[in-house]
């Protein structure tokens, strides 16, 4: 019996050491597992699903059902049976939840493959909706540290809904700035204030009750909210969710923000018609709880943010505030997040920040590359129209015009990417360096045509120092006179990327009403406006005038349509800019004709009235003094009433469909 237990007791210290060592050497095997990617994700237990219990169950046979469901898919693809893929594809994602290849493939089969069969607008973004959605909220959720979907999403984003290969891309546009302008709320105008807007939300609180202890009263508004709302609940299921995110920024709209909803007579009309308005209403526009909202909203868009979307909010502020692209020296981004390239910067930053060091094969360099493309390309895309102002009850396009913010950030990322990049094997160098070469050419016309030539002569002789004289074999048009240079440049890049012209007939057109209209200058205008017409008859005489997409609307009509409304969008965006002084603004307003001042009036109205209470001249200049009507405004109202009333939503009552 000794002799037993004395064996029982030296195995027993034997087990124990034994556990012990393999603890300490644990550690060690975890850090070479991520060094070499042996793991899915940071965390081996993060993001796992339930069904990972059915693959786990059914152990090596899981191999074979996948290879044969992934030999059946790409087969099914091959003979264009796109919907009977998606139950293959989604079989896939539940056996093997890891695969991120099957999410990229589903997703993009739903935004891309899918959506082009449907013949409306709606059906297609729903859609491409749905693939965004599946590869955000599920296959990041399960494979976060994958590089390769977050690649696949900003390029959506960029290709997809920025791009103009869809025939549908603009209504993509729009419902983007829609859903983005409930979620966040409209952007306040300065860097500044952007980033404490955003910090609002990033550093809320967790839980509703941590917001209670923060601000006493917003449990009472919960419960105020959910009382009182409680009898329409076949209209709106009350949640703190985006829900009622869409709620909030409706009344909002309907209160004020909304040219639209005013010339309607949309808050008289609700207030008549519309009980859950005035339920609503009551408890929204009450003063007492006005710190309540205010924590309660910033909550839940964190909430929503977190829970809805798969989106780090202390990653956004990363990027409002520039440390999370430059983080020795930030530098402030100017982010609207109605734009569908700022979605695209998120992700490409967010894979480089979680996935770029799980990258260490030579072949798999070529995705560090793509992603690195895509950030600086959603950067472009933003400065040259990344400055939005949306109506969401307008049946128009959101205007989107130049954010001239980003040139600067966009010249010092690419000094980033070139160290980075200059041992990259394959083309990678070189297609940062043509980046390069095609931004600084812009920017050479756009400040040309703003007026600011001292700038455009800066870049020239960039251009010219990295490209021109200054390179081996350099290009010798970068040494041209700079007037020169600008004519050559501009329609040829026209043709091949018409949709240059908008930003750049708006640079033209901002400065004519500063520097020329707004000082007495009227042929400094008249210049601006002669370049506006010379693109329109440019893009009105070409051979591709006619083309009609298969949505019944036409590619360049479109474009052109744009153009000729450039002068009322560029001018009601100029005096709402609260970069540019007030007074200086309602100088501009004061000296331009009465058929300008009507057409923009009652969009700006808004805006100047808060920004005049809010500045130095609060009590002392009446807003009417401010910004009196101008000749004409009740006619104008009438007909602009008759138009939108075709095809322009009504106040919608509350949905209970989620994004």
């Amino acid at each position: 019996m000794r002799s037993d237990r004395l064996v029982q007791l030296i195995a027993l210290i034997i087990t124990v050491v034994s556990i012990s060592l393999c603890g300490g050497l644990l550690p060690g095997m975890t850090k070479i597992a991520e060094k070499h990617m042996l793991r899915y994700t940071d965390v081996a237990v993060e993001g796992a699903p339930p069904f990972v219990v059915l693959g786990t169950a059914i152990g090596a046979v899981r191999g074979i059902i996948v290879d044969y469901l992934w030999i059946k898919v790409n087969l099914r693809k091959q003979a264009g049976l796109y919907f009977e893929v998606m139950a293959d594809a989604d079989l896939i994602t539940k056996l093997q939840p890891r695969f991120a290849a099957v999410w990229a493939f589903q997703g993009h089969n739903m935004a891309y493959n899918i959506s082009v069969i449907h013949n409306t607008a709606e059906e297609r973004w729903e859609w491409v909706n749905a693939g965004i959605n599946l590869v955000r909220n599920k296959g990041l959720r399960y494979n976060p540290n994958n590089l390769q979907l977050h690649k696949e999403l900003a390029f959506w984003f960029s290709h997809k809904i920025e791009g103009v290969a869809d025939d549908a891309h603009f209504y993509y546009k729009t419902e983007l700035a829609r859903e983005w302008h409930y979620v966040l709320g409209a952007p306040p105008a300065g860097p500044e204030a952007r980033i404490r807007w955003i910090g609002q939300i990033a550093n809320a609180p967790d839980s509703l009750q941590e917001t209670e202890a923060q601000t006493p009263g917003v449990l009472a508004l919960v419960e105020r909210l959910r009382s009182k709302l409680s009898p329409y609940e076949q209209q709106f299921k009350f949640a703190l969710d985006s829900t009622l995110l869409r709620a909030y920024g409706q009344w909002l709209a309907v209160r004020g923000q909304s040219a639209v909803a005013m010339l309607q007579g949309m808050e008289t009309k609700a207030r008549r018609d519309n009980d859950f308005f005035k339920a609503f209403d009551e408890i929204a526009s009450d003063e007492n709880a006005a710190d309540a909202w205010i924590a309660l909203l910033a909550h839940i868009r964190k909430r929503v943010l977190l829970d809805e979307y798969n989106m780090d909010p202390q990653f956004m502020l990363g990027m409002m505030d520039g440390t999370a692209v430059f983080p020795e020296h930030p530098v402030p981004l100017p982010i609207d997040w109605r734009h569908g390239s700022a979605h695209a910067l998120y992700f490409a930053l967010k894979g480089s920040a979680k996935g770029e060091q799980r990258v260490v094969s030579i072949e798999d360099a070529y995705n560090v590359v793509n992603n690195d493309r895509a950030k600086i390309q959603a950067m472009q895309d933003m400065a040259r129209w990344g400055r939005i102002s949306f109506d969401p009850f307008s049946s128009d396009l959101p205007g989107r015009f130049p954010e001239p913010g980003w040139v600067t950030v966009i010249d010092a990322y690419w000094e980033q990417l070139t160290i980075k990049h200059k041992d990259t094997r394959g083309p990678g160098p070189d297609l940062f360096r043509d980046f390069h070469r095609n931004f600084l050419s812009y920017y050479v016309r756009h400040y040309y045509r703003s007026g600011e030539r001292s700038l455009a002569k800066q870049y020239m002789e960039r251009l010219n120092s990295l490209y021109g004289e200054g390179a081996p074999l350099g290009d010798p048009k970068y040494s041209q006179p700079l007037d020169v240079f600008v004519r050559g440049e501009t329609f040829e890049q026209y043709d091949q990327q018409p949709f240059l012209a908008t930003s750049e007939v708006a640079a033209s057109l901002r400065h004519g009403f500063r520097f020329g209209l707004g000082r007495g200058r009227d042929e400094v205008f008249e210049q601006a406006r002669a370049f506006a017409n010379e693109i329109i008859i440019f893009f009105t005489t070409t051979r591709y005038n006619d083309f009609v997409t298969k949505m019944g609307t036409g590619r360049l009509k479109d474009l052109i349509s744009t153009l000729q409304n450039s002068e009322v969008t560029v001018l009601g965006q100029l005096m709402v800019d609260s970069t540019i002084p007030l007074i200086e603004r309602l100088a501009i307003f004061s000296r331009i004709p009465a058929e300008y001042k009507v057409t923009v009036y009652d969009d700006i109205w808004p805006h100047i009235a808060r920004q005049l209470q809010a500045s130095d001249f609060k009590g002392v200049i009446p807003i009417d003094t401010a910004l009196p009507p101008p000749p004409g405004i009740e006619e104008y109202r009438r007909q602009r009433a008759l138009q939108q009333q075709q095809g322009q939503r009504e106040i919608p009552k509350a949905k209970t469909e989620r994004k």
